[in-house]
Order: structure tokens, then C-alpha cells, then sequence
């Protein structure tokens, strides 16, 4: 750390702290992400997966890993510095985001996501705090501590994952076949919680959880249902059988049309109806007056940054400095051919006529 400057603390978590810092030669602002000194092995753990997947994973809408480094057996992880979070904006916006600004945050969401589960990657933690937002509006997806490569066929996936308000159903039950599906319905919650301002599942435990989800969302499926039965916590429990409309808009009547149609695509019990990343990018949503296509265009077209700028104009200032040259040598070819006619003239007005 002695190469930063501290500016101040930015976050603090269950396992480190972000620290804004300044490095003293470059002056580049940073944030350092300091994982806790714990004996749990948990920690270490966390900060090595972060690391593995920031190394071996690059996209413009994640956060970018700068350096690591170990200091009084503290791993320091040292990132770009990203302006604010979503769940700031929340914060400031208590009754959600407005409607372009939602749509274009969420875009950038979704192709970070696709991204990964393209890549056969899952987050397993995506909730308003885990996304960064800019100062020019770039959204980035950040926090891998949770993230993990699918598992083979028969291997088991770690129980505990996700922030409870945003946990899919077979996580609630510790169902430890689950895949790209509980990134689906975290993001279906999340939409919810971007476009009201509220949270659409908070809750105080796993069964105030489960509780909701049927009351809000939907009845569990057979399979489900029979974990839940199964699993002594939830001994002697019955959840509530409830109809719920059919009709997307009239489940989620606070989202406008197409943002029900989606969050409803991404909000079903079952993992296997969840809509997938590609398709949600597709979504008549996005599609509409030609918003993905714009946007897709200004990624392939990105704004030149100041220093390719005047590198552009220093190319630019060589053929108009030849110019400059091949004008300057014309006009002193002109002068020097007009003194030798105006010699000639002079010589023959004095020589004598024979």
C-alpha cells in the first residue's frame, strides 16, 4: 500500500473493505478491495476465485482487475475505480430509475451476464450493491467472489450462495444441481427493484423466502416440493397454495408492458422455463425504436479518448505540413524564374545592335 494514497473508504463487506486510493507516481485513482484477516479458509477462498475469474475473464461491462498483492497477510485486490453503484442510484432514486436510463443500465447488465454463462460461467451474486455505474453511464458487473465454472454432470455445487433477497427457489432449498437459471431470476429481481425503488422478495429467513416467492411469484414445482418436504428445517411447514394471473401485466402491474413481460420470463419456479441472457438481449424490450442496434453500434464505434485524439491530430498536422513545404518550394521556384526572365530582359535592352 505504500505505493497509494488513501482517499477515503468506499464499501465494507462481510469480507474486506474498498478503500479509494491514488498511486503516488501515476496518480491513477484506484479502488482496493482488502479481504479480512480471518482463520476461516472461506476468505482466501473468495479472494482466489475473484482473482482466477478477473484474470481469465475480460469484458467491457465487468470490472477490470488492475493488480494483487499480499501485505500483512491481507490479499489487496487493486481495480479500476468505478464512480458509483446501482444500489446508490436507488438510494437516490426512491421510486426507481427512469425508464432510458433502467433500459440502458439493464442492457449492459444482460451482455456482461450472457457473457459469462457463455463462457460456462455463473455469478451466483447479482443484486443492485454488485453492479458499478460510471460517471459517463458505462454499467459493470463486479464482486466474483461467488462466481464458479459450471459443474460436471454428478458434482456438487457449494449450498450457500447469493444474497438472500435475490435467491432463486433451488437455492432456497439447497438444491445443489442448480446452473445459469439463478443468475435469471436474480436478475428478474433486480429489474423489479430498479424500475419501483423497492426490493420485490425481501425477507428474514429462508422460509420467509419461500413464504413470498408463493405468495408473489408462484406455487413450487413437484420437485421442489418435495425437497422442501424432505428437508428437516422446514419439518412440520405447509406453504399456501395461490392463484396467480397468468397474464404477465397483471402480475406485475407497477412495470410498464414489456419490463412485466421479462421480469415474468425471468421469474418462473421452474429453472428450466427461465428465459436465457441471449434471448433476453433479443426482447422486444431492447428490439424496440432500435435501441439495441444503436447501442450496439456505439460499442463498435467507442468515443476516442484525449490522447487518441491529439495523436488523430498530429497525423493529420504531417500531409498538411508537406503541403506547407511544397508551397513554400512553389513559390520560390516562381521568384527565382522571375528574376532570370527579368535578367534576360536586362541583357538584351544592353547589348549594342549590329
Amino acid at each position: 500500500m505504500e505505493m497509494y494514497e488513501t482517499l477515503g473508504k468506499v464499501g465494507e463487506g462481510s469480507y474486506g473493505t474498498v478503500m479509494k486510493c491514488k498511486h503516488k507516481n501515476t496518480g491513477q485513482i484506484v479502488a482496493i478491495k482488502i479481504f479480512y484477516e480471518k482463520p476461516e479458509k472461506s476468505v482466501n477462498k473468495i479472494a482466489t476465485r475473484e482473482i482466477k475469474f478477473l484474470k481469465q475473464f475480460h469484458h467491457e461491462n465487468m470490472v477490470t482487475l488492475i493488480d494483487v498483492f499480499k501485505q500483512k497477510k491481507k490479499i489487496h485486490l487493486v481495480f479500476e475505480f468505478v464512480d458509483h453503484t446501482v444500489l446508490d442510484e436507488l438510494q437516490h432514486y426512491c421510486h426507481g430509475l427512469e425508464s432510458r436510463r433502467l433500459r440502458k443500465y439493464l442492457f449492459q447488465i444482460l451482455r456482461a451476464v450472457e457473457y459469462l454463462h457463455n463462457n460456462n460461467v455463473i455469478h451466483r451474486d447479482i443484486k443492485p450493491e454488485n453492479i458499478l455505474v460510471s460517471q459517463s453511464g458505462i454499467a459493470k458487473l463486479c464482486d466474483f467472489g461467488f462466481a464458479r465454472t459450471l459443474a460436471a454432470p454428478g458434482d456438487i455445487y457449494t449450498d450457500y450462495v447469493a444474497t438472500r433477497w435475490y435467491r432463486a427457489p433451488e437455492l432456497v432449498l439447497k438444491d445443489t444441481s442448480y446452473g445459469k437459471p439463478v443468475d435469471i431470476w436474480a436478475l428478474g429481481c433486480l429489474i423489479i427493484e430498479m424500475a419501483t425503488g423497492s426490493p420485490h422478495l425481501p425477507s428474514s429467513s429462508d422460509l420467509d423466502l419461500l413464504y413470498k416467492i408463493v405468495l408473489k411469484v408462484g406455487n413450487l414445482t413437484p420437485h421442489l416440493q418435495n425437497i422442501f418436504s424432505k428437508n428437516p428445517v422446514f419439518a412440520g411447514m405447509i406453504l399456501p397454495q395461490v392463484q396467480h394471473p397468468k397474464n404477465a401485466r397483471k402480475k406485475y402491474p407497477k412495470l410498464n408492458g414489456l419490463l412485466a413481460d421479462i421480469v415474468d420470463a425471468c421469474l418462473q419456479i421452474d429453472p428450466g422455463e427461465r428465459i436465457s441472457c441471449t434471448d433476453l438481449l433479443h426482447h422486444e424490450y431492447f428490439t424496440r425504436d432500435g435501441f439495441a442496434e444503436k447501442t450496439q453500434k456505439k460499442r463498435k464505434s467507442p468515443r476516442r479518448s484525449k490522447s487518441q485524439f491529439l495523436k488523430s491530430e498530429k497525423e493529420k498536422e504531417i500531409p498538411q505540413n508537406c503541403e506547407r513545404q511544397r508551397v513554400k518550394v512553389d513559390t520560390a521556384i516562381r521568384t527565382q524564374r522571375k528574376m532570370f526572365m527579368l535578367c534576360l530582359k536586362t541583357q538584351n535592352l544592353q547589348s549594342p545592335t549590329p
